[in-house]
């Protein structure tokens, strides 16, 4: 099979690529970043989404089967507007329906949006009741509403991948991972919410799943992708217990809230985000769900447990070191 993709230098990218790699599938991937495992940098042409006309002729000249969009922004900058920063998700999004409505090879279109289209606190009533969460949420919530309005010929699905982790991730590696390894975590002394991660070799699974469905099962679906909501109290201590053997030190909510402030005023005068901020607090300590049950529901339950999940990033975490 031949197969696009865009941004596959990322972190979902790049696991997605080792496994379509194996399954020796012909493979392009369009990005203007280097590749994270270098071992996939000679299917990497440098290309960048903005240029529509690049975009265009390279998905023409490679007449693949399948396009797979992972590239755009994807941190969350609540200092700014979708109009100023994250046009990768709007006009970069138009440039690509645009190279697919012109290729007629392509049969199945594979577009990356978010969790964040629907924001914490209630779960949505149907595929288009956005209430979307971050200035990033904004963004992919027209994503998915230009994806809707192009009138494609060839088959479309949206993903809406939830809080995903594992190997070649760059924040949680700079941050969490390293706080863990150190022995420096800090968990907040309150009950645990519960909130949906996903492993990231589950999420590749999951995409592998939508190639291969049949049209009248994907075609026009929208999915999340990701594991089922577990206590974070779990996925925390796993990566601790994983790292250093032991549980962390948990501490007073009113000394983490203080910890938080404190660390807010350290990354506005570094402009580096300390390890502990008011938002990462309440994200810690804040339930987030998302609906999984219609992705388990078509495609089974994925293969790795959070067990092999964490077990094999701290491997590689340890390797890169």
């Amino acid at each position: 099979m031949k197969i696009i993709l865009t941004g596959a230098s990322g972190f979902i990218g790049t696991n997605l690529m080792s496994t379509l790699i194996d399954g020796h599938h012909e493979l392009l991937n369009l990005d203007i970043s280097p590749a994270s495992n270098q071992e996939h940098e000679p299917y990497r042409a440098n290309v960048d989404i903005m240029d529509g006309e690049a975009l265009s002729k390279s998905v023409t000249d490679f007449q693949p089967d399948v396009f797979i969009h992972l590239a755009g922004r994807t941190d969350c900058d609540e200092n700014t507007t979708v109009e100023e920063d994250y046009q990768a998700n709007v006009e970069g999004v138009e440039n690509v329906l645009e190279a697919v409505k012109i290729c007629p090879s392509i049969e199945r279109l594979i577009m990356t949006s978010t969790q964040y289209v629907c924001g914490p606190g209630r779960m949505p009533d149907n595929d288009e009741d956005y209430y979307p969460h971050t200035v990033y949420g904004h963004s992919k919530v027209e994503t998915e509403k230009l994806t809707r309005e192009a009138n494609l010929k060839c088959d479309w699905v949206i993903i809406r991948p939830v809080n995903i982790w594992g190997p070649y991730h760059e924040r949680y590696s700079r941050e969490f991972w390293k706080i863990a390894d150190k022995g420096l975590y800090l968990h907040p002394g309150v009950p645990s919410p519960t909130r949906t991660y996903g492993y990231v070799g589950n999420i590749v699974w999951q995409i592998l799943k939508m190639i291969e469905a049949d049209r009248q099962v994907v075609d026009r679906q929208v999915f999340y992708v990701g594991d089922k909501p577990i206590n974070i109290e779990k996925w925390v201590m796993g990566f601790c217990l994983g790292f250093r053997g032991k549980k962390p030190r948990v501490i007073p909510m009113w000394m983490m809230r203080l910890m938080g402030k404190m660390g807010d005023l350290i990354s506005k005068f570094t402009g580096k985000p300390f390890y502990i901020t008011s938002s990462r607090l309440r994200s810690m300590t804040g339930d987030y769900y998302a609906p999984m049950d219609k992705t388990f529901d078509v495609f089974g339950e994925p293969p790795y447990t959070l067990e092999q999940g964490i077990n094999d990033t701290v491997e590689w975490y340890r390797s890169k070191k």
